[in-house]
């Protein structure tokens, strides 16, 4: 019969920290998915990004730290509000033009993303065993980009009727609205040493850290073989973001279209990861088989879909200018209506969502592949994170500085072609089982000694299952 999972369960943790995703990066998401944050001029939003992504670079990396050190509640709950100040942070530019306000709340938001996506990433990858990671990654992803979904509804309907080409104020204030009641559900997270499996483990940290155990782990990230070989993947996994939402969705389509395309494309990102779920997690292949024909679905993917996106930007050079110019898109921007003239770039930004999730979903799963070490991967999910937003810097700025759109699309595709390589080869080194987080002592019998992030140290002894002879691990 069908029941809801237990609260302390590793579903259940993925579900609450995939509706403070929905709730606050899924908003974000939504917001700058219109291309510039919703502005006509798109300066302000690109600098604002620039400013994001720099913290985002520093506080992804030694995120993953900062919260094993002060669990994941609060951590969560605290960053979700930087996703409200920056939101807000459009009203004061939509009534003063002044725009200074709105890049400082970009470079507040970096440091609570880089903490809240260092502890999502360990929640997401660490707490199902490892036959069930493609699914609660999917799940996760589906969640999260509903965020999105919502969010290009609310932009589309307000502004549905209306000729400007910025969001109104109340578009703005329903973003703030939501990402505040995201940041209050990170309180309803579980500590880790309290999430147990079906099977009967424990999600545990098996291994008392500290600040100065921290620091260490972080360096040791930049001497770490696998994670040197995922620097081209993390840096190239959301390069394509500035391009996609500016020079693609904000240069040739209406204020309303930009909105409707935005349901499209983060609806499209859940179908992408719960479609590649089934692969990850298919127990008749080897982890390294499901790795490979996954790596190539990406690889053949992205490459198509490029291919298709170069066809369409030589058709045009700018999008709509602060001076009043129209865009050279012919015809002038798209409005969904127009059947004819949007089904096509309407379809190739809907693939675009396809693609993001395909590629995020697998390198989230091949970060997960490489170890079952909570402690060790909310540190790889950090450093996926802060390399990631180094990329964003790098791409944002592109745009910012007016970099022609025709060399912005060549070089994220070119971007694409290098991440390959090494991340073919990091596929190919796959183990079928990874290294466990509990000590191999423990597994025997006894007791396995380990901190939650912020309290006393505690134990969690190894039972025999009844009947069995299997050893399972509860939480206390």
């Amino acid at each position: 019969m069908f029941g809801l999972p237990r609260y302390y369960s590793p579903m259940t943790q993925v579900i609450l920290v995939g509706i403070v995703c929905f709730l606050c990066p899924g908003m974000f998401n939504a917001l700058n998915g219109m291309g510039g944050g919703g502005q006509v001029d798109r300066t302000t939003g690109n600098n604002a990004n620039t400013a994001l992504y720099t913290a985002f670079i520093v506080f992804g990396i030694v995120g993953g730290s900062i919260v094993n050190l002060f669990g994941v509640r609060w951590t969560i709950a605290i960053s979700g509000l930087s996703y409200a100040l920056y939101s807000g942070s459009y009203i004061y530019l939509n009534h003063t033009g002044n725009g200074a306000f709105t890049i400082a709340a970009g470079g507040i938001l970096g440091v609570g993303a880089g903490i809240l996506w260092a502890a999502q990433g360990m929640i997401m990858v660490s707490y199902p065993r490892e036959d069930e990671k493609g699914k609660y990654i999917a799940i996760f992803w589906i969640i999260f980009n509903l965020g999105g979904v919502i969010g290009g509804i609310l932009p589309f309907a307000i502004n549905f009727h209306s000729d400007t080409d910025s969001l109104s104020d109340s578009v703005y204030i329903a973003f703030v609205v939501l990402e505040v009641l995201g940041a209050a559900m990170g309180l309803t997270l579980a500590p880790p040493s309290r999430v147990v499996r079906d099977d009967g483990s424990s999600v545990v940290l098996v291994k008392y850290t500290s600040a100065g155990r921290e620091a260490v782990e972080i360096v040791k990230l930049f001497l770490n073989p696998m994670m040197l070989a995922l620097i081209p993947m993390c840096f190239t996994s959301n390069f394509f973001y500035s391009y996609q939402f500016g020079p693609v969705n904000a240069s040739i389509f209406n204020l309303r279209t930009r909105g409707f395309n935005n349901i499209f494309y983060w609806g499209a990102q859940m179908v992408g990861a719960y479609a590649l779920s089934f692969l990850l997690d298919n127990p008749r292949m080897t982890r390294r088989r499901r790795g490979l024909i996954a790596f190539a679905i990406v690889a053949v993917f992205f490459n198509v879909i490029w291919g298709g996106t170069l066809k369409q930007q030589l058709k045009y050079t700018h999008g709509p200018l602060p001076n009043g110019e129209p865009t050279d898109y012919p015809g002038g921007l798209i409005d969904f209506l127009q059947h004819g003239r949007a089904a096509g770039p309407i379809i190739l930004y809907t693939l675009y969502g396809v693609g993001d999730a395909l590629y995020q979903n697998f390198a989230y799963w091949l970060i997960g592949s490489l170890t079952n070490d909570n402690q060790k991967l909310s540190r790889y999910s950090g450093f996926y994170k802060g390399i990631q937003s180094l990329g964003s810097v790098v791409a944002w700025q592109l745009d910012a500085k007016s970099v022609s759109y025709l060399d912005q699309m060549i070089g994220n595709w070119v971007l694409l072609g290098i991440s390959l390589v090494p991340m073919l080869y990091v596929v190919v080194t796959l183990k079928d089982h990874s290294e466990d987080a509990v000590p191999a002592e423990a597994a025997k019998g006894g007791e396995a000694v380990y901190a939650e992030a912020g309290s006393n140290t505690r134990s969690a002894t190894q039972l025999s299952g009844a009947g069995s002879g299997k050893a399972q691990q509860y939480a206390i």
